[in-house]
């Protein structure tokens, strides 16, 4: 992407995904962006003493490089950091951190949620955060080190809200990424402190709740090296909503998806949808840019395929994405289908087994080669975007005009015309580096360059050339729909561990 005139005002955005972190300079010109990608690296959970955590030192390291070698070459006015939601850690009352954040994927969060439902059912759970019951959830991270005999801690600030407090020092947690919590009233905008308290959690640990586009003041003490005056603007730390806030959405109504790691299919609102069809269809209220609502669906997205090709690179098959959707192209449509929400593919492990052998429990085909277990995973993931779509003109009585989808997924021609397919829906896809836009163009609404959330979608669209893909006939989908997969459909709560 290139801007059409004279650069006026450079950003930072801080986009740390569950697969890879960048560093990215967005450079604003009145009309449009550029970017450009300082730094990337990879972000993988590793285990410690059983556990699943995130190496918060080793990610520390490559954002600050990153900075700094931007801020080398480029004038910056401010930064801010997005992440992936739910993952978060705790502080003593000295604000340093007591260990490492746990991964959402850690199996302990899942024995958790199961321990709490025997006591607390999960439509209440829905009904005090109008948010979805995971597993994934920070509560339940939260409740298995309590189990464990972790020390409570004095203060818990979110994974974005970890790095903000490292540059400025300011201990606030951000709204966006307090609403993926399981702890936060999305109505009132507030923590959920009845059922912190009803579930036996300290008070003490969810302080002061800012909105995305504070200014935390400018970058302090050591990592003020090589980045002195620069501000420090909480974007919409929950990536989903940053990315969000960058769709250049075509008509009111439309849909978003984030594809990436994980899918995030939904629709901005102007306040929360908090009912029993909205915790029977396993949809979830989250806080975006501007106290708007994202109703969405939250589920694995291309983490399957992701681990797929962890895989086959362990036996000897170096396949970029590309090689993966040309092979899946030229592998028959709509023949293997699994339930991809299932808990057995939520770990990280050997995954084409883990398919292969799902299909086989299941009545499926089993996919033998790369092309059919790749073309197994997109149809999969279209077949659970139809029924999103479904599950969300149900809930608020519209339909949906079209659906654009942002992130990595974009550049997947194969998985767009699927969705397309699958649907009825013009697929429209837009920018690959939504998040790290969103996040820029949130820091830049804090910085009075542009004057809200339809400045920034107005400079995304004059950015990004949007690709339409049309929806072809479609009477197997529909066939597919009816009878397939044969796994849960959309479950409001991940129970178990099986």
């Amino acid at each position: 992407m290139s801007a059409a005139g004279t650069t006026r005002t450079t950003v930072a955005a801080v986009d740390l995904g569950a697969e890879s972190g960048r560093v990215v300079a967005v450079g604003f010109d009145g009309e449009r962006f550029s970017t450009e990608v300082a730094a990337r690296f990879p972000t993988r959970a590793r285990a410690v003493g059983g556990v699943l955590r995130w190496d918060v030192e080793a990610l520390w390291r490559e954002v600050l490089q990153g900075l700094r070698l931007l801020g080398a070459r480029t004038p910056l006015t401010s930064v801010g950091v997005d992440t992936w939601g739910v993952d978060h850690g705790v502080l003593d009352a000295g604000g340093r951190l007591l260990a490492d954040p746990s991964c959402y994927r850690d199996p302990r969060q899942a024995l958790a949620l199961d321990r709490l439902l025997r006591t607390v059912p999960a439509a209440e759970l829905h009904a005090a955060t109008g948010t979805s019951v995971m597993a994934i959830n920070s509560v339940f991270a939260l409740l298995a080190d309590a189990a464990a005999g972790a020390p409570a801690g004095h203060r818990l600030l979110m994974l974005p809200d970890l790095f903000h407090h490292r540059l400025s020092g300011t201990s606030a947690t951000e709204r966006t990424a307090a609403s993926t919590t399981g702890l936060f009233d999305t109505r009132t905008r507030r923590w959920a402190r009845d059922l912190v308290g009803r579930l036996g959690l300290p008070q003490r640990l969810f302080g002061e709740l800012v909105d995305a586009g504070t200014d935390l003041g400018p970058v302090r003490g050591a990592a003020a090296d090589g980045l002195a005056g620069v501000r420090v603007v909480a974007p919409a730390g929950h990536d989903t909503a940053s990315a969000v806030l960058a769709t250049p959405l075509d008509a009111p109504g439309g849909l978003f998806l984030s594809s990436g790691t994980w899918s995030l299919l939904g629709v901005e609102l102007a306040a929360p949808v908090v009912t029993p069809e909205t915790f029977a269809a396993g949809l979830t209220n989250e806080t975006g840019f501007g106290a708007t609502t994202q109703l969405l669906r939250a589920g694995d997205g291309l983490w399957v395929l992701q681990e797929c090709r962890r895989q086959w690179a362990r036996e000897g098959l170096q396949l970029g994405y590309g090689d993966l959707a040309r092979l899946a192209a030229g592998a028959p449509a709509l023949r293997s289908l699994v339930d991809l929400g299932d808990e057995e593919f939520r770990a990280p492990d050997d995954m084409p087994r883990r398919l292969r052998e799902h299909c086989a429990r299941h009545g499926e085909p089993v996919p033998g080669s790369v092309g059919e277990v790749a073309r197994c995973v997109v149809d999969s993931l279209a077949l659970s975007y139809r029924r999103t779509v479904g599950d969300l003109a149900r809930v608020t009585g519209r339909s949906a005009p079209s659906i654009t989808v942002t992130g990595g997924g974009a550049q997947h021609e194969l998985l767009a015309q699927a969705t397309a397919d699958a649907t009825g829906l013009p697929v429209r896809r837009g920018p690959v580096e939504a998040a790290a836009l969103g996040n820029a163009g949130a820091q830049l609404v804090a910085l009075g360059e542009l004057g809200g959330a339809d400045d920034v979608r107005r400079a995304v669209a004059a950015t990004v050339a949007v690709r339409t893909v049309e929806p072809r006939q479609r009477p197997a989908w529909d066939e597919a729909a009816a009878h397939r997969p044969r796994g849960r459909s959309s479950p409001p709560v991940l129970l178990t561990t099986e």
